[in-house]
């Protein structure tokens, strides 16, 4: 019997559209689609993760980059419980949830195991009452720093080695590596440094220096002058500065131009009133929803996460929602800067050059920082924001670099004004400037009003003295303070001395 029933009726459309028709024009090859926003998972589980993780990589970054045997990492080592990100405010630290995990780990419920042969941290807690157990790896290899791997058992890209400018111990620093040796720093100095040092138990050492030569440097029984240490978030100077070679040499135009990031091209979506100044002065607006275990969200803005995920860092950064009008409002975050550092991923990319390769070309092997390395993510991102790594004599090469006003060896390799740009802040609310931070709040009250320094997340420093024509570098353990009143006044008894 033939089917008598009417065929599917076709879709009804509204006279009146609902959707905006208006054609687009895109750049070649971009596909028009706004980007999915990352969501947080706060959940008990999720954060237990994430601290379990970033433990795998502080053992990763202490043993396999700083050099450090097992028994001082774990005398340095500090617990550190992930947070769930705040809002626009400060937040407590949450001591309670580091203590949960100290004692856990005393308890022999936590263990930390770490493979010399293939330089690799693997972190394990095991806790019945909550659940299966938690494992968090991360690998150190050369040009890629600590490696977060999370569960997975490699790296999701092939860390082959890079080709890269190796020490030149034929040329005196900064241009080269030949130190000479220093003579008695005077006996004024020798004190302040020796009470520096007496109250930050965690310090590596501190090297002052002109734009000529190193005047004094000191190390702690754990550091020493070719011990490459951790810079966290002086990375971001290093990231500022490789943006200013790009204007430089015309691959960008101008820090006041929409930041062009390669998942940011459909023109509907906010993220195009961001510019490449609010990334770099942390004022992009750029957050993400935050879910708990009851999946309540609120706002959150990511200021760990790229630390303790092993994830695409680049990916998560430019899928992050814009929560504040881009430019009114300062908040410090990682994500800004990893947005920047998917942008000079594509700069390079879309000219046909090797990413890694010309990542370090571009800046840290142009000055001689031979020892500089980033830390990739799981994808091979060199993480833009932190993570990075280098001796105290190549960290002070970026702030002479900077006390020469861009010029290096007798060449310009930066804009005529962006040391200008670069240290100088310029909204009121915050002292930070572009990837820099500034003294004038008076955080060191005896140093002048210009100074800037870059500015790691355990007071790892490299001072920029422009009136003095001094750079004073400082390494410091992660999760260790620095007596900063002492700190203050070494620095400034070192710009008032006569030195020989």
């Amino acid at each position: 019997m033939p089917d008598t029933r009417n065929p599917a009726a076709p879709p009804i459309i509204p006279v009146e559209p609902l959707f905006d028709r208006t054609p687009m024009f895109l750049p070649d090859g971009a596909a028009a689609a706004l980007p999915d926003p990352i969501v947080y998972d706060a959940s008990a589980r999720a954060l237990r993760t994430r601290t379990v993780n970033f433990a795998a990589k502080r053992f990763v970054d202490m043993m396999y980059l700083s050099g450090l045997d097992r028994a001082t990492a774990e005398a340095h080592f500090r617990w550190r419980a992930a947070q769930a990100p705040g809002g626009l405010t400060a937040r407590a630290q949450d001591e309670a949830a580091s203590a949960q995990f100290e004692a856990a780990h005393r308890q022999g419920r936590i263990v930390i195991e770490t493979n010399d042969a293939d330089r690799r941290a693997t972190v394990q807690w095991n806790d019945v009452a909550f659940g299966p157990p938690i494992v968090g790896s991360a690998i150190a290899r050369p040009g890629y720093g600590g490696i977060l791997l999370g569960t997975h058992p490699t790296p999701a890209f092939d860390p082959r080695p890079i080709a890269r400018s190796g020490a030149n111990t034929a040329i005196a620093w900064p241009i080269g590596d030949a130190v000479a040796p220093t003579k008695q720093p005077p006996a004024n100095v020798v004190a302040a440094l020796d009470a520096l040092f007496r109250g930050s138990r965690g310090l590596y050492g501190i090297l002052i220096a002109t734009p000529e030569r190193i005047l004094t440097e000191r190390y702690s029984d754990f550091g020493a002058p070719d011990r490459a240490t951790p810079s966290w978030s002086m990375t971001k100077a290093i990231t500022c500065t490789v943006i200013g070679r790009l204007i430089h040499d015309r691959w960008l135009a101008s820090v006041h131009d929409p930041a062009p990031a390669p998942s940011w091209h459909d023109p509907r979506t906010m993220h195009h009133a961001i510019t490449l100044d609010d990334l770099l002065r942390m004022r992009s607006g750029l957050g993400f929803p935050v879910m708990d275990d009851q999946r309540r969200v609120t706002l959150g803005f990511e200021n760990s996460a790229v630390y303790q995920d092993a994830a695409d860092a680049f990916d998560a950064a430019q899928r992050s929602i814009v929560a504040t009008r881009p430019g009114a409002v300062f908040r410090y975050i990682n994500s800004g800067l990893n947005v920047l550092g998917a942008i000079i991923r594509d700069q390079i990319e879309r000219r046909g050059l090797p990413y890694h390769q010309t990542v370090y070309q571009i800046l840290v092997d142009r000055i001689g920082m031979s020892t500089y390395q980033h830390s990739a993510d799981l994808v091979g991102n060199l993480i833009a924001s932190g993570a990075g790594f280098a001796t105290l004599r190549d960290y002070a090469k970026l702030g002479v670099l900077y006390l020469n006003n861009g010029v290096w060896n007798s060449e310009r390799i930066l804009p005529q004004s962006w040391a200008d740009y670069a240290l100088t802040a310029t909204h009121t609310g915050t002292s930070y400037a572009a990837c820099f931070r500034t003294n004038i709040d008076g955080l060191f009250p005896d140093l002048p009003p210009d100074t800037a320094w870059a500015s790691g997340a355990s007071d790892q420093r490299i001072f920029i003295l422009r009136g003095a024509r001094m750079v004073v570098a400082v390494a410091n353990e992660t999760d260790h303070a620095v007596d900063l009143a002492a700190l203050n006044r070494a620095i400034a008894t070192a710009i008032a001395a006569e030195w020989h």
